[in-house]
């Protein structure tokens, strides 16, 4: 059943994001783009997205962008974590990583451009909801994207390889790295629905939890 909704929800995902990318202007980043946002994968952020939704009663096409610049902030990690200068994976979910395919430079550009399609994608004019609802949801983004979230969970990922690290530092880098993301999935949905601050951050502190679960379970 699980596995069946999850597959439900990825092909919804990637229809919205084909459909999304073909109405961009064509450029020579487009199919390294492609490429690295529709490879596969279970698209598990938005299924959490989507159920986090149905507590508040939320059509998936209310969030639809949402999950679309979630993915797109993935996509774009794991195209650089893939990188010769980084973890330098040859292969991404049984086929070749982006800058194995198509070159190590075009891949930096796609990922870059991925991350600034997702802002693009929440701040569409057809996502019909409030200016200061999508000033939230990019300033939001934006936070667990830099410094403080992702990116910064990836530095310290490569800044303790091969060294002894206590728990804590540990648990620290991976909810950068990963439960950051699952934090905005979570607290996106509170900020569609309307819900005040403290809710939202009940929301973002369990999404944060299940990202923290998840990347435990998979290391």
């Amino acid at each position: 059943m699980l596995k069946n909704r999850l597959k439900s929800n990825a092909k919804k995902i990637d229809l919205f994001l084909k459909k999304y990318l073909k109405g961009q202007k064509r450029s020579l980043l487009i199919n390294p783009m492609s490429y690295g946002v529709l490879s596969g994968g279970k698209k598990i952020r938005s299924s959490i997205i989507l159920a986090t939704g149905k507590l508040y009663n939320l059509k998936s096409n209310k969030l639809l962008n949402i999950c679309g610049a979630v993915e797109c902030i993935h996509s774009y990690s794991l195209i650089h974590d893939d990188l010769p200068c980084m973890d330098n994976d040859k292969f991404r979910r049984g086929k070749l990583s982006t800058h194995a395919k198509f070159g190590e430079s075009s891949a930096i550009l796609a990922g870059n451009s991925l991350l600034t399609l997702a802002f693009e994608i929440l701040t569409e004019k057809s996502f019909n909801i409030s200016n200061s609802s999508k000033t939230e949801l990019v300033k939001s983004l934006a936070c667990i994207s830099g410094h403080t979230g992702i990116a910064g969970g990836q530095q310290l990922d490569l800044n303790y390889e091969n060294k002894k690290k206590f728990l804590n530092q540990i648990i620290d880098m991976q909810k950068k790295k990963t439960g950051k993301l699952f934090n905005f999935c979570c607290y996106s949905v509170g900020v569609i629905a309307k819900k005040n601050l403290k809710k939202r951050r009940e929301l973002a502190h369990l999404g944060e939890q299940i990202g923290l679960l998840f990347q435990l379970a998979d290391d």
